[in-house]
């Protein structure tokens, strides 16, 4: 494995090019979905563990190499091309102009998926319309559950649905390959819900799950305090309060250190001095049977965030409502948060 990252990384030295056209293939041709460095990251599962630390941080070294000659190639092919017109160039925006910033929910994820990665977790997408099966039945959901009600679910038809969370994608990694199987997956999910600063009819959620033999609620415990000390500081501490999800069992809720007072208590955290941030649990057995993984044999967790509420918390942002309303005055104070 680290011979391929060497010779990609020799590769990407030689590389040059005179062309947008060019440029974008090779950009695609190494971090595109199926790129040379994409499928790398897919394979780290496969490295021997003495090997994933120093295998991890050269692919971190060669992403970031990639990506920053991509966007020197560029401003040397704009640069030429600007040369070889007439002296005034009339396709030139007004000055000044402002630099536009990346939205706060694209923040958050982008660092999230990074902490991630970075303890070998790859990345996995679905789709947004999903069926009975991958959304409900698969984990766990009796027919008669609440989250089935209209009064949750934006049905299409009796078995076509807009996913209510991205576990749906979980199911599809399952059954598609057998452990060990270690991944997050982010996305857009649908909630049939009145629209407050509490509460949106569209979210984003990062939903993890990891499994093979021997995983212990130990390891879904220190996977967790991992995170919330790469998000939100090393002081930060966390705690575990037994809850019910029809596809973990054990469950529980995953509370933080309030980020404002640090534990000492105050108005947003209700003077508790925690604040929640996810729900987790060890993967029902039921729910490795339906993906025709042997339970037997295999365990895992699976946990489960909003991207609004990390942000929330991260950025203090007490309205839901203002992720979606492309206010330019909202959006520009992230300019500096930019990843």
């Amino acid at each position: 494995m680290l011979d391929k990252v060497k010779e990609i990384q020799s590769e990407v030295a030689d590389f040059n090019a005179q062309s947008i056209e060019k440029l974008e293939a090779f950009r695609i041709a190494y971090l595109g979905k199926k790129g040379k460095v994409t499928l790398l990251f897919n394979e780290f599962r496969n490295v021997p563990n003495d090997q994933k630390k120093e295998f991890g941080a050269q692919l971190n070294v060669l992403k970031k190499t990639i990506q920053s000659k991509i966007i020197e190639l560029k401003e040397q092919i704009g640069s030429k091309k600007l040369n070889s017109k007439t002296e005034i160039d009339l396709t030139v925006p007004p000055q000044p102009y402002e630099l536009g910033s990346r939205h706060p929910i694209s923040i958050v994820k982008n660092e999230i998926i990074e902490i991630f990665s970075n303890i070998g977790f790859s990345i996995s997408e679905g789709p947004e319309i999903e069926d009975d099966w991958h959304n409900f039945s698969a984990l766990n959901f009796p027919e008669n559950h609440p989250a089935r009600d209209m009064q949750d679910t934006f049905f299409i038809s009796k078995d076509i649905a807009l996913r209510t969370h991205t576990s749906s994608v979980q199911v599809r990694e399952m059954e598609k390959r057998q452990p060990p199987i270690r991944t997050i997956s982010p996305g857009r999910v649908f909630r049939n819900e009145a629209i407050s600063a509490r509460a949106h009819c569209f979210f984003h959620q990062v939903e993890g799950l990891f499994i093979d033999k021997n995983v212990s609620f130990g390891d879904l415990k220190q996977t967790l305090s991992y995170f919330t000390k790469q998000m939100f500081g090393d002081k930060t501490k966390i705690r575990l309060r037994p809850s019910y999800f029809p596809f973990t069992e054990p469950s529980a809720e995953v509370d933080v250190s309030c980020t404002i007072c640090s534990g000492k208590g105050c108005n947003v955290c209700k003077y508790s001095g925690w604040l929640e941030i996810m729900g987790c649990g060890m993967v029902d057995p039921n729910v490795l049977d339906n993906c025709k993984i042997d339970s037997k044999i295999y365990t895992g967790f699976a946990f489960g965030m909003g991207i609004e509420r990390i942000a929330q918390l991260k950025y203090q942002v007490n309205d839901l409502r203002l992720y979606s309303e492309n206010d330019l005055r909202f959006l520009g104070q992230f300019k500096s948060a930019n990843i």
